[in-house]
């Protein structure tokens, strides 16, 4: 008996932002003048995504006498500093990965004593004691639950979480495994008006999910995975730390870098996926362009995308735990049977393959 991602749970904090009025406060951050305004309004519904979620109410508001976390101050001076922003994802991160625990393992059917190993990956997040100890006491899992923390992996990190369930697996057949993703990419809003804030600011969102892993028929089956590194984009996307929050290289040139690098690989994913047999693909929906490069790539149908374009709408990107959103309505629809090949992209830059089987 093969590996199984059985349940998926997911949470969202507050209600949906539309892109739109995410827009005007990004006018009013970047003090930007008509011109500049317009420009920007136009990348944002061309975005592909409707609405996001933040723990932060202040990107509902354009009036910065309203804002509550940034500085009430046109110029959002002095901009918080990383100190101020993890003491938002400690408070607000356990929250959300309870919300999400609670129903993955209602969907499952397991309870959280079941529990045997607790892996938590987040890249936007890092505290200790960690989020997963307070996890832990939330759900009264035992203080002998073995724990990892898969961290600053960026948006191909779940995949990194999954692999690592399997191998527990292999070694513990009768272990309850619990993947816990939880990003909170607003948390590390830059206000400066350059290409790379630019780019991240009008995608990414929050979010967390959880799957349960464990031996069984049912569910999505880990069959086999793939990681590969594409060095000509090591420059074009990365991650680290700043002293106003995290801050991120995003390139408007990795769409065509994954499209040239997957293109590169079809040999290599035929040999080992048997790629002109698979009809389902559960892409990470970094963005608008990733979704179409990555299909045209591989020369598929548009319609593969369906799910992940409508979790891309409706979420925005949430680094990590996006792959999940878009596994769980893939495990939901009753047309959608057998292999699924799933693709994951992060800094390095990284392509991460699991190969999975819709029982």
């Amino acid at each position: 008996m093969k590996s199984s991602i059985v349940s998926i749970g997911l949470a969202n904090p507050g209600n949906p932002i539309e892109q739109s009025v995410i827009s005007d406060f990004m006018k009013v951050a970047h003090e930007l003048d008509e011109v500049e305004g317009r420009k920007l309004g136009f990348l944002y519904r061309m975005s592909g995504i409707s609405t996001r979620h933040s723990v932060l109410n202040d990107f509902s508001k354009k009036d910065p006498a309203e804002f509550s976390f940034f500085p009430k101050d046109k110029n959002l001076e002095p901009f918080p500093g990383t100190k101020a922003r993890m003491e938002i994802f400690r408070k607000e991160a356990p929250d959300l990965c309870e919300k999400a625990v609670i129903d993955c393992l209602e969907k499952s059917g397991q309870t959280a004593e079941s529990i045997t190993h607790l892996i938590l990956v987040s890249c936007t997040g890092m505290v200790a004691p960690g989020v997963e100890l307070e996890l832990m006491r939330r759900l009264g899992l035992s203080d002998n639950v073995e724990r990892y923390c898969v961290h600053f992996m960026g948006c191909y990190a779940a995949f990194t979480g999954i692999k690592l369930a399997d191998k527990i697996l292999h070694a513990e057949p009768g272990a309850r495994v619990l993947l816990v993703s939880v990003e909170l990419c607003t948390l590390h809003f830059q206000k400066e008006y350059v290409e790379d804030n630019i780019l991240a600011n009008s995608l990414f969102a929050d979010g967390a999910a959880a799957a349960l892993i464990m031996k069984s028929e049912k569910g999505l089956s880990i069959e086999s995975y793939l990681s590969q590194v594409l060095r000509e984009g090591e420059e074009d996307m990365a991650w680290g730390i700043g002293d106003f929050g995290f801050e991120m290289r995003l390139s408007k040139y990795i769409p065509s870098l994954l499209d040239q690098g997957i293109r590169n690989l079809r040999e290599v994913f035929e040999k080992k996926f048997n790629l002109s047999g698979i009809k389902n693909f559960a892409i990470h929906p970094g963005g608008k362009q990733i979704l179409q490069k990555v299909q045209e790539a591989f020369e598929l149908h548009p319609s593969v995308n369906k799910h992940a374009a409508d979790v891309l709408s409706r979420y925005g990107n949430m680094s990590s735990a996006t792959i999940l959103f878009v596994l769980s309505r893939m495990m939901e629809d009753v047309e959608i049977t057998g292999n699924i090949l799933s693709l994951g992209f992060g800094p390095g830059l990284t392509l991460e393959t699991l190969y999975l089987d819709k029982r």
